[in-house]
């Protein structure tokens, strides 16, 4: 009962989010960056399309387990839980908020309440450790293509700090698990420390359980690891077609490494300052930097940030579709076995 009143708080919440966004953005601009953009808006969807099913490729090599036919789902429903997990996770003011929890309710009555919880979070570390690798491979490009600067330095330095700091934190959390570990640190927080060392009691079973999966995929499922952090990374590279079909929307002859470097700089910066829905504000800003870097006008970048963010409009759509017609289909199944 309690992930149903979740999904439809959800889903209304999305339904509202985007209303507002499309009313913030002005249905004005948004018709009008469309008509700028051409045809070329297709390509750019169709790229997320890719995008979003190498994101279930690597989803699915993490909940795979062989000899295990239960954790092999169908892939539609592992497309499904990115898509709309990615949707709920543009809507909320902190990334991650909405969208994974999502994925664990759906998942559980395919796989365990364990499992379920264990592949959400190896998945999420997963898309963060990939972003990391992302941005050391580009620190290469940066330092060949982009002039040496401050500010540029500054980024390269901070850069190879957070994969630094990112890697050592990783391999600690692969090789120890995590969940037990944050709930004895959660526990000593004024307040909800009680609540939580309750929780935590009443649940060591699980979160133990949890611990072992994380640990399982980097230790006994090396090949899965390595398979589901390349579809990841690769998923990045091909998320830089986007900036490549804009800027040649409008006659700019960005070529594919600048792209790269614009992708990674924007990325970089919008993730510094993650608490806005969609990355308000943040997005254009770090975009704009990102194509000065590279030689091109600054309104280039808010352009490109602009219609990135039309285009997120369409799939966050698609996503809240996904997730009513799941329901849908949950529920005719349902009603199929009590016949």
């Amino acid at each position: 009962m309690a992930s149903k009143i979740y999904k439809v708080i959800f889903f209304i919440l999305g339904i509202g989010t985007l209303g507002y966004m499309i009313y913030a953005l002005g249905p004005d601009v948004i018709w009008e960056n469309i008509q700028k953009t051409g045809w070329w808006f297709i390509p750019v969807l169709i790229s997320w399309l890719i995008i979003y099913l190498m994101n279930a490729m690597a989803l699915r090599d993490i909940i795979h387990e062989e000899g295990n036919p239960r954790t092999k789902l169908p892939f539609g429903k592992i497309f499904q839980l990115i898509v709309t997990g990615f949707s709920i996770n543009y809507i909320t003011p902190f990334v991650a908020l909405g969208g994974e929890p999502y994925r664990i309710m759906e998942l559980k009555p395919y796989v365990g309440s364990s499992k379920a919880g264990s592949s959400v979070l190896l998945y999420t570390m997963m898309h963060i450790l990939s972003h990391l690798v992302f941005w050391v491979a580009s620190v290469g490009l940066i330092l060949w293509f982009v002039p040496a600067s401050k500010i540029v330095v500054i980024a390269c330095v901070t850069i190879i700090l957070m994969a630094v700091l990112g890697v050592w934190w990783f391999s600690k959390v692969y090789r120890k698990g995590v969940t037990v570990s944050l709930m004895r640190s959660l526990r000593k927080l004024p307040f909800v420390g009680k609540k939580i060392a309750v929780f935590a009691e009443s649940h060591h079973e699980l979160l133990n359980d949890i611990d072992g999966q994380v640990r399982s995929l980097y230790v006994d499922r090396k090949r899965n690891f390595y398979t589901s952090l390349c579809w990841e990374f690769f998923a990045r590279v091909v998320g830089c077609a986007e900036i490549y079909f804009i800027a040649h929307a409008l006659g700019l002859p960005m070529t594919y490494v600048e792209c790269l470097i614009v992708s990674s700089g924007s990325s970089l910066f919008a993730n510094l300052i993650f608490f806005f829905p969609m990355q308000l504000g943040t997005r254009e800003g770090g975009m704009a930097m990102a194509v000065a870097s590279v030689g091109y006008a600054a309104s280039v970048g808010v352009f490109i940030g602009i219609a990135t963010r039309i285009r997120e409009l369409v799939w966050i759509a698609i996503g809240l579709l996904m997730m009513s017609f799941a329901k849908r289909s949950k529920a005719r199944k349902m009603v199929e076995v009590e016949v």
